[in-house]
């Protein structure tokens, strides 16, 4: 909300206000004129928080410039509408002073044993004088000063909470994009080396590795700019890129997958489980050693997606060239942004084995 609307909410506030107030008294014209100027005053002040203390003040966190201009502005405005506006405008001529008594009908005029009298009504106290003229204005201006300032300082703290919230999400956006960056030349630079190691190989798997290859290139380049993709596709590029893998010896390598989806309709986000098969196939050297294995499981219903990896360690560290390499940390980084609160992952490292398991909650 600007300032021009923020000033036609405040001046459309304290119309309502007082013409509910008019309506209460009975629509009675000398209370219209007693207040009119007050409102017309009311709405000066306001204009002047508006337009000059908030922006000025206010916004630079100029907290005790602010207060005391405030006070300033509301008795200088006090002061004008009291002593320039006329009395008899305000039908307030009469303030400050004690009512002389007003008497009834004569003698003789209101019947027998009728007299002076006071009118009916409570009596009267000579010592006791009615508000100032200048106290009331003052008290009416600055009712309007302080909720027109509360109402700014509402209304500047939720817009805060809102660009916190905006600079949030354009964060998470560009944090999403640089992990997403990262990911798919990592892909792109584990399966050119798969196809040269298998070019030196045989030629003839070199073909049937560069269709796969396609397909894997068409999924990354085309389906992953969507924000979440049906989960089939992104089970299709997983078991592409195992069928690469495997091309690289004409051994089989001990890997089992088991994929039991409910429904072509479930979604997720794209390239968020390779990372996980990446880091099996790279760190249990399954090519090179007998007795290891891979084991991959994904179980999908309409509200969760359970995915589990476990692969046999050697019995020796593994060194071996982390150029490319992104790390399960990536995941974890998008599963805090595009899952949170809807995700469990547990990591478990013993001696002999590395297993991962990983609950997706797809209702929000």
């Amino acid at each position: 909300m600007n300032r021009h609307k923020n000033f036609i909410f405040h001046v459309a506030l304290w119309l309502l206000i007082w013409s509910t107030a008019w309506i209460f008294s009975g629509s009675d014209i000398q209370f219209a004129a007693e207040n009119g100027m007050a409102l017309v005053f009311q709405i000066l002040v306001i204009a002047i928080l508006i337009y000059y203390t908030v922006p000025q003040l206010l916004l630079k966190k100029k907290y005790i410039a602010f207060t005391v201009v405030s006070i300033i502005t509301v008795f200088v405005v006090t002061l004008i509408l009291t002593n320039v506006v006329p009395d008899q405008v305000l039908g307030m001529d009469n303030v400050g002073q004690v009512p002389g008594p007003r008497f009834g009908p004569g003698p003789g005029v209101g019947g027998p044993g009728s007299g002076p009298r006071f009118e009916d009504g409570p009596p009267l106290d000579a010592n006791r004088r009615p508000p100032s003229r200048f106290f009331i204005n003052l008290l009416l201006i600055a009712i309007a000063y302080v909720i027109a300032t509360l109402v700014e300082i509402f209304l500047l703290a939720q817009r805060k909470e809102e660009e916190i919230v905006i600079n949030k999400n354009e964060a998470l956006q560009t944090e999403l994009k640089l992990l997403k960056s990262q990911i798919n030349p990592h892909f792109l630079f584990n399966a050119l080396n798969n196809i040269y190691a298998l070019s030196a190989i045989d030629s003839g798997r070199t073909q049937q590795s560069i269709s796969y290859l396609s397909d894997m290139l068409r999924y990354v380049l085309y389906e992953c700019e969507q924000e979440i993709v049906p989960l089939y596709k992104e089970i299709d590029y997983i078991e592409n890129y195992i069928k690469l893998f495997c091309l690289k010896s004409s051994k089989t390598y001990p890997i089992t997958t088991t994929f039991t989806i409910e429904n072509q309709n479930i979604q997720i986000v794209p390239m968020l489980l390779i990372p996980f098969l990446e880091n099996a196939l790279k760190h249990s050297n399954i090519e090179k050693i007998t007795g290891t294995f891979i084991n991959l499981k994904i179980n999908a219903t309409e509200n969760s997606i359970d995915f589990e990896l476990e692969n046999s360690k050697p019995e020796f560290k593994i060194v071996k060239d982390d150029v490319g390499g992104i790390g399960i940390e990536n995941v974890k980084k998008r599963l805090a942004i595009l899952y949170p609160n809807r995700h469990e992952l547990v990591i478990n490292e013993t001696s002999q084995a590395f297993k991962v398991n990983l609950k997706l909650q797809l209702n929000e």
